[in-house]
C-alpha cells in the first residue's frame, strides 16, 4: 500500500528552482541598503579622483596617462555597477594596486634607462631655453628705473608698474599685463617693515616684462625702483641656435640634448631626450664606472650569499640547540634570541655604527680597552662589521623558521634511523637537513634576494664607505648594487637618473635569473615529500 501523495502546496520542496523574477526579489531584498550607498560613495570618490588625474594630465599633454586613467575608471564603474562578477569585484583593487605599483614603475624606470634624464636634463627644450635666458641676466646699461610697488598675493609677491598711463600687475609666473585697480583689492600692499623682513623673497623675484624673453624682466633690490635685465644669450628660433652676445660663442642642438658649441662645450640646463642604450653602453665601457660596476657587483653577491649561510647556519644550530627537551629554561633563551628581530633594521645599523666608532665606541672602548680600530674606515674591516650586524639582525629570523621546520618533522623518522644504528650526525644529514631544505630552501631563495637590495643595514651603518678614490663613481667599498644606484640618483651635485635607472633594471634581471635558476634547483627536494 503506497502513501497518499502530499498536496503540491503542503510542503516546500528544498530542490525547486525559483522563478528568475523571484530570484531578482530575493536578491535585491538580501542587498542592503547601506552598502549600496557605500559602494556608491566609494566609486564616486574614486570617479572624482580620477577626474582630477585626467585633467592634470591632459594639462601636462600627457595623453596616454590620461588615456589609461580613463580606461581603469570606465572598468571600475562597469565591474561594481554591473550584477554579477563576483570574483572581478574582488580581484580587481589588487589588480590596479598590482599595475601602479609594480608594472608602472618598472616600466617607468626602464623608460628613464633610456633617457638622459638627470641634473641640467630633467625638462624639455622649451624650459632649457625659457631657463637659459633667465638665468644669464644682467642689468641693462642706463635703462630708466620703475616705480614699483610691491603686493602680497594667493600665488606669492608680485608687482605692480605704472606704463604709459596704465597699471601693469606681474609676478613670477605671469609677464606684466594690464590690471584692474579693482582688482588688486584681493592683494595686500607690502609696507616698508614687510618689505624689510622679506628682503630676500624681494630682491630675488623675476617678472618678465613681456612674453617675449628677449625684453628680459624687472628686478627690484629695495621693493621701491624696478630695474630692466636682459640674458647675454640671445635665441635664434629659426636657426635654432644660442647666442652668447659677449664672446660671439654660438651654441647649436646637436642631439645631445643640449647646446653644444664648436669646441664641445655646452650651456647648462640642458632638456631630457632618449639616447638608448647609451646609458647601458657606458655602465659596461667606461673604464671609470665598470671597474667600480664589478667591484660592487662581486661585492653584492658575496655580502648576500654570506648574510643568508651565516644567519642560516647560526638559526640552524640554535634552533637545534633549543629543540633538545633535556635543556632547561629553553623558552627563556628562544626569548632572548629572537630579541634582534624586534629592532628596525635602520635602527640596528645605526645603534650599531655608534658602538664601531673607533675613538668613542663601546665595543672599542670596552670590549678591546680603549683601542682603536677602525670598524667603519678599513675597507676589510667595515665589509666584516657590515656583515656582523646582519647577522645580529638576520639570524632570529633562520631561528624561527628552522625550529617550525624542525618540529614538524615526525619523530618516528629519528626513531627508526636509531633502530636500525644511525648516529645523531647521520640521522640529521641524511635525514632531517633534507627534510628540513624542503621548507627553508624558498626561504633561503628569498632571503637573498632581499639582502641583495639589503640599503638599509649598508646606509645606515656606513653609508657605503670608506670611499673608493680611484672609481669614476661616489662609491665606497661596503656599497652594494642598490646603495650604488641611490648615490647615482641621489648624492651629490650631478645626479644622472638614466644612469642610475640602466643600474635597476641590471639588478632586477640578476635577481630575476638567480631566482628562475633557485626554484628550478628546489624542484628536486620535492620529491622527498
Amino acid at each position: 500500500m503506497t502513501a497518499p501523495e502530499a498536496p503540491p502546496n503542503s510542503t516546500e520542496d528544498p530542490k525547486r528552482k525559483l522563478s528568475p523574477a523571484a530570484q531578482r526579489f530575493a536578491h535585491a531584498s538580501s542587498t542592503s541598503l547601506g552598502s549600496t550607498l557605500i559602494k556608491i560613495i566609494l566609486v564616486a570618490l574614486v570617479d572624482a579622483t580620477a577626474l582630477f588625474a585626467i585633467f592634470t594630465a591632459i594639462g601636462r599633454e600627457a595623453w596616454l596617462i590620461a588615456s589609461v586613467i580613463a580606461v581603469i575608471t570606465v572598468v571600475i564603474n562597469v565591474v561594481y555597477f554591473k550584477k554579477g562578477w563576483l570574483p572581478a569585484k574582488y580581484l580587481l583593487p589588487g589588480t590596479i594596486f598590482l599595475l601602479i605599483f609594480q608594472v608602472f614603475v618598472i616600466g617607468y624606470t626602464g623608460y628613464i634607462a633610456f633617457t638622459n634624464y638627470g641634473s641640467g636634463h630633467n625638462s624639455d627644450k622649451a624650459d632649457a631655453v625659457s631657463s637659459l635666458l633667465q638665468s644669464n641676466q644682467e642689468r641693462v646699461a642706463g635703462s630708466p628705473g620703475f616705480p614699483v610697488t610691491m603686493y602680497n598675493g594667493a600665488d606669492g609677491l608680485a608687482m605692480v608698474i605704472e606704463r604709459d598711463g596704465q597699471q601693469l600687475l606681474g609676478d613670477v609666473d605671469d609677464a606684466f599685463a594690464p590690471v584692474d585697480p579693482a582688482s588688486l583689492e584681493n592683494y595686500t600692499q607690502l609696507k616698508f617693515a614687510d618689505l624689510l623682513g622679506r628682503q630676500e623673497e624681494v630682491t630675488s623675484l623675476k617678472v618678465a616684462l613681456s612674453d617675449d624673453p628677449a625684453e628680459g624682466t624687472l628686478r627690484t633690490s629695495d621693493g621701491r625702483t624696478a630695474y630692466q635685465y636682459t640674458s647675454s644669450l640671445s635665441y635664434d628660433s629659426n636657426a635654432d641656435t644660442m647666442t652668447d652676445q659677449k664672446t660671439g660663442t654660438v651654441y647649436k642642438d646637436t642631439g645631445v640634448g643640449a647646446f653644444t658649441a664648436e669646441d664641445g662645450s655646452q650651456l647648462m640646463p640642458g632638456w631630457s631626450i632618449n639616447v638608448g642604450f647609451d646609458n647601458f653602453t657606458r655602465a659596461f665601457t667606461d673604464s671609470s664606472i665598470r671597474g667600480a660596476l664589478f667591484s660592487v657587483t662581486v661585492w653584492t653577491f658575496a655580502f648576500a650569499f654570506l648574510s643568508v649561510a651565516s644567519t642560516f647556519f647560526l638559526g640552524l644550530f640554535l634552533a637545534i640547540v633549543f629543540n633538545d627537551m633535556r635543556m632547561r629554561g629553553r623558552k627563556i633563551y628562544r626569548v632572548i634570541s629572537i630579541l634582534p628581530y624586534a629592532f628596525p633594521a635602520f635602527l640596528g645599523g645605526l645603534v650599531w655604527a655608534g658602538m664601531l666608532n673607533k675613538d668613542f665606541g663601546f665595543v672599542n672602548q670596552v670590549l678591546f680597552g680603549g683601542a682603536e680600530i677602525p670598524w667603519l674606515t678599513d675597507p676589510w674591516l667595515a665589509k666584516f662589521a657590515v656583515l656582523w650586524v646582519n647577522l645580529w639582525l638576520g639570524f632570529p629570523y633562520m631561528f624561527l623558521v628552522c625550529t617550525g621546520a624542525l618540529q614538524s618533522i615526525p619523530q618516528e623518522l629519528s626513531e627508526a634511523a636509531t633502530i636500525d644504528g644511525a648516529k645523531p650526525l647521520q640521522i640529521f644529514r641524511l635525514i632531517k637537513l633534507p627534510l628540513l631544505l624542503v621548507s627553508v630552501a624558498p626561504l633561503l631563495i628569498s632571503s637573498f634576494a632581499f639582502n641583495f637590495n639589503n640599503f638599509n643595514i649598508i646606509y645606515m651603518l656606513t653609508e657605503g664607505g670608506p670611499r673608493l678614490e680611484d672609481a669614476g663613481l661616489n662609491v665606497g667599498a661596503t656599497d652594494i648594487l642598490i646603495s650604488l644606484v641611490y648615490k647615482v640618483a641621489f648624492v651629490g651635485s650631478q645626479r644622472d637618473y638614466g644612469l642610475a635607472s640602466a643600474f635597476s633594471i641590471i639588478i632586477f634581471v640578476i635577481v630575476a635569473i638567480i631566482s628562475i635558476i633557485s626554484f628550478k634547483q628546489t624542484k628536486a627536494l620535492e620529491e622527498l615529500n
